[in-house]
């Protein structure tokens, strides 16, 4: 078997077991990407909200929800986050180089709903991808099984040829520029198309990649817990040194 279908292979039995009650930063730039076709780097608007993950031992992950691109996704992860329902819940399912996953009240895999009460479809939002950062619903084989499981995307290096063999797996095909971008910032393009990315690190994924990185025993389930002490929807504060030009640009 090639290494690439061995990746692969991993990948799939990973996300099956991993996501069954749902799934499971480029560096999560605050600037604009320049490209109609990359949404993920796009800087939130001043004053408009972003979830902030106060993580144990490890301090603040700021997300940005896309409520335009992903609007259900987005609204049940502020709602669930407005009532509190991920305070004190943990990132029960991590692995280096793919994601860490989180947002179980079982902290199993196992458990979670919606603000809907149960699974919604958040679909397959456009122009949102799988680069290092992103944020996505775990599920338990469509996007109509998403609940309030969570995974965080980490960096993995991406190159022509991991992208050239899910194409040919997948049947599908990378828009250049997000083959550009992927070579160039990571994350897991394995995963598009599967999963409902509704937002992206904007801040703090100096610390989803510290969590990425801590052992883990059976299941994959850190030895140390790691707990999500707060979880709290405030308003973005733009940062005056940011610019409107594309300096972040795939192209």
């Amino acid at each position: 078997m090639s290494k690439f279908k061995k990746i692969c292979c991993l990948a799939f039995s990973v996300l099956t077991v991993a996501l069954g009650a749902g799934c499971g930063d480029a560096p999560a730039a605050n600037t604009n990407t320049g490209s109609e076709k990359i949404a993920n780097f796009n800087a939130p608007r001043d004053g408009e909200d972003i979830v902030v993950l106060t993580i144990a031992n490890y301090g603040d992950v700021k997300i940005k929800l896309f409520e335009d691109l992903a609007p259900k996704g987005s609204q049940n992860f502020r709602e669930l986050t407005a009532q509190g329902y991920y305070d004190g819940l943990t990132f029960h399912r991590i692995i280096s180089q793919f994601m860490i996953q989180g947002g179980d009240p079982m902290g199993t895999g196992t458990g979670g709903e919606s603000i809907w009460g149960g699974k919604f479809d958040g679909g397959i939002p456009k122009d949102l991808y799988h680069f290092t950062g992103a944020v996505a619903y775990a599920n338990s084989g469509s996007t109509s099984t998403n609940g309030s499981q969570f995974y965080i995307v980490v960096n993995k290096p991406i190159d022509d040829a991991y992208l050239d063999g899910i194409e040919q797996q997948k049947g599908t095909k990378f828009d250049a520029q997000v083959r550009e971008k992927y070579k160039e910032v990571g994350g897991e393009p394995f995963l598009d198309g599967d999963y409902t990315v509704f937002g992206q690190v904007i801040e703090g994924m100096e610390i989803v990649e510290e969590i990425s990185k801590v052992p883990t025993g059976q299941g994959d389930a850190p030895k140390t817990p790691v707990v999500i002490l707060k979880a709290a929807v405030t308003p973005a504060q733009a940062d005056p040194s940011d610019s409107t030009e594309a300096s972040d640009s795939a192209e």
